[in-house]
């Protein structure tokens, strides 16, 4: 259970056990639960925006030169405030890095699979990804699973805090409803390296692969979805609560999957591309089977 559902359970009022009690029952610090979190102001969320803009367009850039195009844009920032809101939005240049095979403590890292690999055929792969969206008001985190063949939007969730367990929700529900892929692509994110994600995926017995750090086109028909659900409907549109954002997106989504055509599948739709993969694959299994042993 994560720290934000342990501290959902807290009874301020009206509970016959202190707060100091639950505290700790629930393994929570005392100071986490008397904390008021402080709203982000309308100016960072401005500056925020920008940066995502930017981002999209220039992944590799990093903190300083972030700074530097804010500032050519007449805004007073430096660096340290450019730093804080990358963090905060849970991004950062992409770019090879010395010493990468460091990451979360306690968290394993898999090989990256796919290169060289041709991929031929719906479920073959699967990806996931996390990405940050403004509101009017605060902003949220998306996260969706796409299969490589097809572009299929397989599952999505939206989340107020880059916990791990939205992340588990959308993998959990792809695999209900479209069963298991041969390979799982993500990158190495902690949400994504956590003993409660990897283990879901082992105990399905799909192979792992995580993308090396720094390297953007590993996971890359991800950051297209990205661009395509930002461009043509996040930024157009200034949600105003998380209902809302819920409401676009999911709509968008299915647009996406159901009705939008890709250049790169002959322009036809994710949606028919997967089905009609699905078929196949069913038909040859079948076909499989009913061949006698020789």
């Amino acid at each position: 259970m994560s720290r934000n559902q342990r501290r959902a359970m807290i009874e301020r009022t009206d509970c016959p056990v202190s707060l100091v009690r639950q505290c700790e029952l629930l393994l929570l610090a005392r100071s986490s639960v008397y904390y008021q979190p402080v709203a982000t102001s309308d100016e960072n969320l401005h500056l925020m925006r920008l940066i995502d803009q930017q981002y999209l367009r220039t992944p590799f850039y990093g903190s300083r030169r972030m700074t530097v195009v804010l500032q050519n844009l007449g805004y007073r920032v430096n660096r340290k405030r450019v730093q804080r809101l990358m963090r905060l939005m849970g991004i950062e240049a992409i770019y090879p890095k010395p010493n990468t095979s460091k990451s979360t403590p306690g968290h394993r890292i898999y090989p990256y699979l796919l290169r060289g690999l041709a991929v031929e055929r719906v479920n073959q792969v699967w990806s996931i990804d996390i990405t940050y969206v403004p509101m009017r008001q605060g902003f949220l985190y998306l996260v969706a699973l796409i299969d490589w063949h097809s572009r299929y939007v397989l599952s999505w969730r939206l989340s107020n805090t880059l916990d791990v367990s939205f992340c588990l929700e959308a993998l959990q529900e792809a695999l209900k409803s479209f069963g298991t892929p041969e390979i799982f692509n993500s990158d190495q994110g902690s949400q994504f390296t956590s003993a409660a994600f990897t283990g879901v995926l082992l105990e399905h017995g799909v192979a792992i692969s995580m993308d090396g750090r720094g390297r953007c086109l590993d996971n890359v028909f991800v950051e297209r979805l990205w661009r395509s659900v930002k461009y043509e409907e996040v930024y157009l549109k200034a949600y105003s609560d998380g209902l809302e954002a819920y409401r676009g997106i999911g709509a968008y989504l299915q647009f996406f999957n159901r009705q939008r055509p890709h250049q790169s599948l002959d322009y036809q739709t994710p949606e028919a591309v997967y089905r009609a993969g699905s078929l196949k694959a069913c038909l040859e299994a079948a076909s499989t089977e009913s061949v006698p042993n020789s």
